[in-house]
């Protein structure tokens, strides 16, 4: 029956070597906090191991098993899926990075609620926000729920990898092209930057 969640002994459960999804130590200590306090966490996705015998290979949920590990648990809920290498590599690109985005308002009004009932130091053990960043959130006066930024306002990130040299160049530029504004954040006047020399370079290019 597919989608069927088994308990599976965490000594069958073997990482997948080509795993892209990587966890900082401080996010993982809050992934077991969270399993600790409530005792659930979201099955993990396996397939029947390729090469080892009656053991299982993580497709996703390489964090959860280790956090399991971590408290003592035996067993593991997954669901197994009989799926070959080239379907296991698409998912482990894709798992972990098709979902959506939180809206603003309704987080912030999340963290309120929860904070009336449960002190930020406490919250911060299994919530990606600090204490601090609990505490700043939640001190604005105005709902972000309230408030309809124009869909054309939410930035677009640009991932891209430079070499020390191709760098240095890169800065130099920016620092040439920012302009001066003191009402703009040093990320927003990089980003102007970057537009204006992209327009430059298109203009002079025709």
């Amino acid at each position: 029956m597919k989608n069927q969640i088994k308990a599976i002994k965490l000594e069958k459960l073997k990482a997948h070597p080509d795993n892209p999804n990587k966890m900082s130590k401080a996010n993982l200590r809050k992934l077991i906090a969270n399993i600790e306090r409530t005792g659930m966490y979201e099955p993990l996705i396996v397939r029947p191991h390729p090469k080892t015998k009656n053991c299982y290979q993580i497709i996703n949920g390489h964090h959860r098993c280790k956090a399991l590990k971590k408290l003592g648990y035996k067993t593991a809920d997954a669901v197994v899926w009989d799926i070959d290498d080239q379907q296991v590599d698409i998912l482990l690109i894709t798992l972990n990075r098709l979902q959506g985005s939180d809206q603003l308002g309704k987080k912030l009004e999340l963290l309120k609620k929860l904070k009336s009932k449960i002190k930020p130091a406490e919250l911060s053990r299994f919530l990606p926000q600090s204490k601090a960043q609990i505490n700043k959130l939640t001190s604005l006066e105005e709902s972000l729920s309230l408030i309809k930024p124009a869909q054309t306002s939410f930035a677009e990130p640009i991932v891209f990898f430079l070499n020390e040299k191709q760098k240095s160049i890169v800065e130099n530029a920016l620092a040439i092209s920012q302009n001066s504004s003191t009402t703009k954040s040093k990320a927003a006047r990089r980003a102007d930057a970057i537009v204006k020399i992209a327009a430059d370079f298109i203009k002079f290019s025709k």
